[in-house]
């Protein structure tokens, strides 16, 4: 269990933290005591989120491949947890283009890696480090219209599968935060697919948030903030031929639209 206060001078990087999920866990770090860098691909966004949380945050925009040696100069040398939540949410079937799968992978996944290249070598020194990452239930089942984003966050959630199982031993804490539908501008983007599937059941930023902080008291690998998440990937995982049929169902529902 982490005790009260734990986060008290804790220094946090999140990624695409200019809106949504990453702003709400910027903010929610804050107010537990800890200085964060609010990263984001957009200076003006993560200016003006940094600016709402006030001193105990730094903006440091840019790309979230190459954030790291930036952020940690910006938190004094040190980073105790990271959060690699900046994502692109890339429709299209297998015929989309490949600079959009390359982009897809190069955000999903490959800034994901790169961040653990810079940061595992402190980490595994000193004996500590969280690694956060922002999948989303599409890398636990996929999503409908978005082969891209349901291929690369599948990546991410393998990624961070490794490191816990390589490195939990170390010291290193790994999550992989997996939820549906959350009401930020990367729900809207999604747009009649996404209303089919993930608007039903769409929750705020904070909630994920406060997931995330449960899951982490309690040393949970997987968030999930849909809790009945759990349930589709049991079915997805004991009866994969029922659960494609009932995904196909979804697909043929969202064409006929």
């Amino acid at each position: 269990m982490i005790p009260v206060g734990a986060y008290q001078d804790t220094r946090v990087v999140v990624t695409g933290a200019g809106g949504g999920i990453g702003a709400a866990l910027a903010h929610r770090f804050a107010a537990e005591g800890a200085t964060v860098v609010v990263n984001d691909l957009d200076p003006v966004r993560a200016a003006s989120v940094a600016a709402e949380i006030g001193a105990r945050a730094v903006a440091v925009p840019g790309d979230a491949s190459t954030v790291v040696a930036e952020a940690k100069e910006a938190l004094g040398g040190t980073v105790d947890i990271y959060c690699a939540n900046a994502g692109i949410a890339s429709g299209g079937d297998a015929f989309a283009d490949e600079a959009v799968w390359d982009a897809a992978w190069q955000t999903n996944v490959m800034a994901h890696i790169r961040a653990a290249r810079l940061l595992l070598p402190d980490w595994l020194e000193r004996g500590s480090g969280r690694f956060v990452s922002t999948v989303s239930a599409a890398g636990l089942l996929t999503m409908i219209g978005a082969a891209p984003y349901s291929v690369t966050k599948h990546g991410a959630l393998a990624f961070a599968e490794w490191l816990s199982l390589t490195y939990r031993h170390r010291g290193i804490q790994v999550h992989a935060i997996c939820p549906q539908g959350v009401r930020t501008d990367m729900l809207t983007a999604a747009g009649s697919a996404g209303e089919l599937v993930l608007a039903p059941t769409a929750i705020e930023p904070e909630t994920v948030a406060d997931a995330l902080f449960d899951g982490m008291a309690k040393g949970t690998f997987m968030i999930l903030p849909h809790p009945e998440v759990a349930g589709y990937y049991t079915a997805r995982a004991t009866d994969p031929d029922r659960w494609l049929t009932g995904m196909n169902h979804l697909q043929r529902t969202w064409e006929g639209a």
